[in-house]
């Protein structure tokens, strides 16, 4: 039989060979998952805000609309510090916010932001990716219903705006300050009274005197903030948040009910934004710090070897009482300062050490 009979009788001419093949593919109606992202942030906010929009929308475009996400910012659905129970609760799928607000509910969330005396960008990187620190991560979330990845970082930040220049520690005595976390805790050690305020309630309350100073991030944030109207002095470095590491965090049942292909696109979106976030924060913030100098008056100030030395005394306090809330919280600390110690070791040989010489033979100043 020669080959054009064969395929005749075979039915495998034009039209047999193009109904084989669709048969062999067949149309899959491909499902889709919804995905509620509440926020701490208020909505377009330069730096946070766009953040967590960028992260929310980049979900929605990996995984080419297959997790259909719905972003609210703080306010829109529930209030910024309502965000964590939104999502425990199963009212929502994740946030995106900073762990250390919810340290009323474990101290140990602190230690996944910042905390005084804390570890930098790359140094919490490390911790989380390769020095256990994510499994702890995983082991705290655990308790509470959640699965968490970090998801950006806002670098060393500026030790804050205040209306007084603070001199001595006993400057800071009676001192009404918004700073939350662990920061909070070494200020009421030195005589302030820390109070706890959402971002987008901050401004108000400096310019009515409710607050007599606020930390919030560095110059790229703060500027647009307008802090400069209320306050005129501008502290560094911040011994508070050295590197602030901010989360999003999922409904762990939410999570565990995702494909793996699916949880791999939200890590790889997490990971990506965390170093996006940290880029664009430091490209940012040496121009905005020339803006508030030059366009707006404030006086940059440098916390005195005695103020700082202060804020390490009242900090080790701090950790005292904090590691004997649990077993958890304790063997927490124990593996941030293990990394603190052993990455921070590699970091003032390597970046800090090349950094103050390539400063000093160049002339690269403050």
């Amino acid at each position: 039989m020669d080959r054009r009979s064969f395929i005749k009788k075979a039915g495998l001419g034009a039209g047999g060979a193009v109904a084989a093949s669709t048969l062999a593919a067949p149309a899959i109606a491909q499902s889709t998952t919804d995905m509620v992202i509440v926020s701490t942030w208020p909505r377009d906010f330069p730096g946070l805000g766009v953040s967590a929009q960028r992260l929310a929308a980049r979900i929605g475009e990996l995984t080419d609309g297959r997790i259909n996400v719905q972003y609210f910012a703080a306010g829109e659905r529930v209030g910024a510090f309502d965000s964590f129970d939104e999502v425990a609760s199963g009212n929502a799928q994740a946030y995106i916010g900073a762990d250390y607000y919810w340290k009323g509910k474990h101290p140990a969330w602190a230690y996944f932001t910042a905390v005084p005396f804390g570890l930098t960008y790359a140094e919490i990187d490390a911790w989380i990716k390769y020095g256990g620190g994510q499994e702890l991560w995983d082991e705290l979330a655990g308790e509470f219903g959640l699965k968490n990845f970090a998801c950006g970082n806002t670098g060393v930040q500026m030790g804050g705006w205040f209306n007084k220049e603070i001199e001595t520690a006993d400057d800071l005595k009676g001192l009404k300050m918004r700073i939350p976390g662990l920061g909070g805790d070494v200020m009421a050690k030195l005589g302030a009274s820390p109070v706890s305020l959402p971002g987008g309630q901050i401004y108000e309350n400096l310019v009515s005197g409710a607050v007599d100073a606020t930390e919030w991030v560095g110059p790229y944030n703060d500027y647009f903030m307008k802090f400069y109207e209320a306050a005129k002095y501008y502290y560094y470095p911040g011994m508070h948040e050295p590197g602030s590491q901010l989360a999003m965090g999922m409904n762990a049942s939410w999570w565990n009910s995702l494909s793996k292909t699916d949880q791999a696109i939200i890590e790889a979106a997490c990971n990506e934004e965390n170093a996006r976030q940290m880029a664009e924060t430091n490209a940012e913030n040496g121009v905005y710090l020339d803006k508030l100098i030059n366009e707006h008056g404030v006086e940059l100030k440098k916390f005195s070897d005695e103020v700082y030395d202060a804020f390490g005394e009242a900090a080790e306090e701090v950790f005292e009482e904090t590691v004997q809330h649990s077993d958890l919280t304790a063997r927490t600390h124990e593996s941030f300062a293990k990394a603190r110690s052993e990455i921070g070791r590699w970091m003032l040989l390597a970046d800090t050490g090349y950094t103050e010489q390539r400063n000093r033979v160049l002339g690269i100043t403050v």
